[in-house]
């Protein structure tokens, strides 16, 4: 698909335009219920960022922190930053930049996963310096949900993942032992919005 977008222009204008759209909502959210996660820190990547839609709004609210969007070329072309925030084209794939957080969202659903984290992991510092990744992704189990919803939900996006991208979501046992196999020790969990989270991974 990815390579699709970077040849036809109104595919790769519209899938940005739907991944800005939820972006503007996990933003929100995530300031609203774990803003946290972002306290203290000097830098931070948007692996997969898009547009910047959302990195632009946490950059608002983290003016001592450096926000950088990581995307393909031809998605982050011709992009304007701010005083705080730039645009990196590159390919996740061959090495993604040096920060304190590298955040995730909606980027692992393939066999590809462990590569990316452990491509990550080699680009973030200590625990105790603030390293991490955030990941913001379904886990397809969630007890504060009615189990009749919380069934139609999970298997509407399973189907979906899997017909349209040939990707997979997760349980929280499937994200540990994914985690595990990348050489993460320590996640924590936060239950944002519905069946979507907000994962604090650890080296």
């Amino acid at each position: 698909m990815w390579d699709y977008a970077g040849h036809e222009p109104r595919v790769n204008h519209f899938f940005n335009d739907a991944m800005a759209s939820d972006g503007l909502l996990a933003a929100s959210v995530v300031l609203s219920k774990c803003k946290g996660v972002f306290e203290g820190l000097k830098s931070v990547v948007d692996v997969g960022g898009g547009t910047g839609i959302k990195t632009k709004i946490f950059a608002k609210d983290f003016p001592q922190t450096e926000f950088t969007v990581f995307d393909l070329p031809h998605v982050v072309h011709g992009l304007q930053g701010c005083e705080n925030l730039n645009y990196l084209g590159g390919n996740m794939f061959e090495g993604v930049p040096h920060r304190d957080m590298i955040m995730l969202k909606w980027i692992l659903h393939d066999q590809d996963c462990i590569k990316i984290l452990e491509r990550c992991k080699e680009e973030i510092g200590k625990k105790e310096n603030g390293g991490k990744i955030v990941i913001m992704e379904m886990i397809i189990e969630n007890r504060e949900l009615d189990e009749h919803q919380s069934t139609e939900t999970k298997l509407s996006f399973e189907m979906g993942m899997m017909v349209c991208l040939g990707g997979q979501e997760r349980s929280e046992q499937q994200w540990s032992k994914l985690f595990a196999h990348a050489g993460f020790t320590h996640y924590e969990i936060y239950h944002i919005l519905g069946l979507t989270c907000l994962i604090e991974l650890f080296p």
